[in-house]
C-alpha cells in the first residue's frame, strides 16, 4: 500500500533503535516519541490527533506496565501498535443493513472523490461475499456523464441499475428507485449522489433533502486518501450536515501520505469502512484498523493476504496441479503460466510481498525490478509456443526458439531463463511426489493445502 510506505519506513527506524533496548528510561522514550511524531506530521496526519497519540503512548510508556516487563523494548512497541489501532478505530465496522429491504445506502462526497466507482465496487462486493441482490441508482442530475458511468459500471458488476435523467428530481429518483427495488425484492440500493468541487450550501441542502427521503441505513462519506488533511476537513463539514456512518478512503494504493486515514476516525468520530485500493471493480477492502496499523509498523497483514488467497485463488487449477504433482507427473508450461495468471491475480509479487511481515523493504524491491512486467513476458512467451512445446518443453530447438521469440517480442535470453525457471519448479515437483507433497503441505501450517492456500510449488522467484 503505496500510502503508509514512507510513514512505515520511518516508524519501523525509530522504534527499531528502542525495540532492541534491555530498559527504557524517560529520555529515549522522549527521544523516539519526537522522531514517531515528526514521521506523523509528515504524514499530513492532523496535529490534535498526533497530539493524543503520542501523549497515549507516553504515559502508557512511562507507566508500570512497560517498566515490569521482561522486554520492555517489545512492550513498547505493542503499545505504540495498540495506540495506532485507537485511532484508527478498534474494529472493523461492517455496515449494518438489518433494515427491512432494501436498506439504502446512501454515498456523499466531493466530486473526483471516486464516488460512483465506489459505488460499483460496493456493489459488487456486497453481491459476491453477502450475497446481495442489489440496485445502483444516480441521483447526480449535473453531470449525465456520471449516470452513463454507473449504467456502464452496474452491467461490468451485475447490479441492477436504476435509469435515472439529468430533468428529473433528486428527490423524485430516490422515492421511484425505492418503490422499484420494493418490487423487484433488491436487497440493497445503493444512491450515488452529485459531488461538487467544494463544499457549498445549495449543495449541503439538497443530500439534506435526499437523505430524508431516502432514510438510508448506512450513509457513507467517500474521501479521496491523496488530498491528505483536506481530505479530513471536508468529512468533518459533511458530518455537521449529515448524520454519516462510516467512510470509504479511495486512492490508497495513489502516493499518498497516509494522514488521512490515521486522522479520519478521531477527527469526525466516524470509522472508516472500506479502503479503495486500486483501479478494479474488485478493489475494495474491509478496513481492518489492527491489520492496518501492523502493516504501518512493517509487521506485515497475513490475514489479508490468507483472505486474498482464499478468494483468489482458482480452486479447481490449484487441484488440478496438486493431483499432478502427487501422482508424480511432470509439471509443464501450461502449469507455469496457470501459476503466474494466479500471481497476477493476487496484485503480482510486491503486493503479496508487502502484507508479509518484514518484507516491505523486499515489496519495494519487486516493484522497482518490476516483477509484474516479468510475469508478463514469461506468459507472453507461453502463449506463443503451440501445445505441444507447452506440454513438452525438450523438443525446443534452435529454429522453433526463434520463432517463439520473434512472435513474443522477447530475446532467446528471455526464453532460457523461463526454461530454466521451469525445469527447477519442475524439480522441486519431483520432490514432492507423494507423501512428500502432504508432509510440505502439514509444514506449511495448512494454509497451502491443495486448493486451499497458495498454489503448490509457490511461485517463481526472481
Amino acid at each position: 500500500m503505496a500510502m503508509f510506505e514512507s510513514l512505515s519506513d520511518r516508524l519501523s527506524l525509530s522504534l527499531k533503535k528502542i525495540s532492541g533496548k534491555a530498559s527504557l528510561s524517560e529520555k529515549n522514550i522522549q527521544e523516539t516519541l519526537r522522531e514517531v511524531r515528526m514521521a506523523l506530521l509528515e504524514a499530513d496526519v492532523a496535529l490534535p490527533v498526533v497530539k493524543g497519540f503520542v501523549e497515549q503512548v507516553k504515559t502508557r510508556a512511562l507507566g508500570t506496565e512497560v517498566r515490569s516487563s521482561l522486554n520492555p523494548g517489545q512492550q513498547f512497541l505493542k503499545i505504540v501498535q495498540a495506540e495506532l489501532e485507537a485511532v484508527m478505530g478498534d474494529k472493523n465496522e461492517s455496515l449494518d443493513l438489518a433494515a427491512q429491504p432494501p436498506a439504502v445506502v446512501l454515498m456523499a462526497g466531493l466530486q473526483g472523490a471516486g464516488k460512483t466507482t465506489s459505488v460499483a465496487k460496493l456493489s459488487r462486493y456486497l453481491r459476491e461475499r453477502e450475497k446481495k441482490k442489489v440496485m445502483v441508482v444516480s441521483a447526480d442530475v449535473y453531470r449525465p456523464a456520471a449516470i452513463e458511468q454507473l449504467k456502464t459500471l452496474a452491467a461490468e458488476v451485475q447490479a441492477e441499475f436504476f435509469p435515472s435523467t439529468p430533468q428529473q428530481k433528486p428527490i423524485q429518483i430516490v422515492n421511484d428507485a425505492i418503490k422499484a427495488a420494493k418490487k423487484q425484492f433488491v436487497d440493497v440500493l445503493i444512491v450515488d449522489t452529485a459531488g461538487r468541487l467544494h463544499i457549498d450550501g445549495e449543495m449541503m441542502e439538497e443530500i439534506k433533502e435526499v437523505h430524508g427521503v431516502a432514510r438510508p441505513v448506512e450513509t457513507l462519506f467517500v474521501i479521496d486518501a491523496m488530498i491528505g488533511q483536506d481530505a479530513v476537513n471536508t468529512a468533518q463539514a459533511f458530518n455537521e450536515s449529515l448524520p454519516l456512518t462510516g467512510v470509504i478512503l479511495t486512492k490508497v494504493d495513489g502516493d499518498a501520505r497516509g494522514g488521512a486515514a490515521l486522522s479520519v476516525r478521531q477527527v469526525t468520530g466516524k470509522p472508516i469502512k472500506f479502503l479503495g485500493v486500486g483501479e478494479k471493480t474488485d478493489a475494495l477492502e474491509p478496513f481492518h484498523p489492527e491489520r492496518i496499523a501492523s502493516r504501518i509498523l512493517g509487521m506485515g497483514d497475513v490475514l489479508s493476504l490468507i483472505e486474498e488467497v482464499e478468494r483468489k485463488v482458482d480452486k479447481k487449477k490449484a487441484e488440478k496441479l496438486a493431483k499432478k504433482v502427487v501422482k508424480g507427473k511432470r509439471f509443464d508450461l501450461e502449469d507455469l503460466r496457470d501459476q503466474l495468471q494466479q500471481m497476477k491475480n493476487m496484485g503480482g509479487m510486491a503486493g503479496m510481498m508487502e502484507k508479509l511481515p518484514g518484507m516491505g523493504n523486499m515489496a519495494q524491491m519487486a516493484q522497482q525490478n518490476n516483477a509484474n512486467s516479468q510475469f508478463d513476458r514469461m506468459e507472453c512467451i507461453i502463449n506463443s509456443m503451440t501445445p505441444k512445446e507447452r506440454k513438452n518443453p525438450d523438443i525446443l530447438n534452435g529454429s522453433r526458439k526463434r520463432r517463439i521469440t520473434m512472435g513474443s517480442g522477447t530475446s532467446i535470453q528471455d526464453l532460457n531463463r523461463l526454461l530454466k525457471q521451469h525445469k527447477q519448479m519442475g524439480k522441486m515437483m519431483k520432490k514432492m511426489k507423494g507423501k512428500g507433497m502432504q508432509n510440505m503441505m502439514r509444514g506449511m501450517g495448512g494454509m497451502m493445502s491443495p486448493g486451499e492456500g497458495l498454489p503448490p510449488g509457490g511461485f517463481p522467484k526472481f
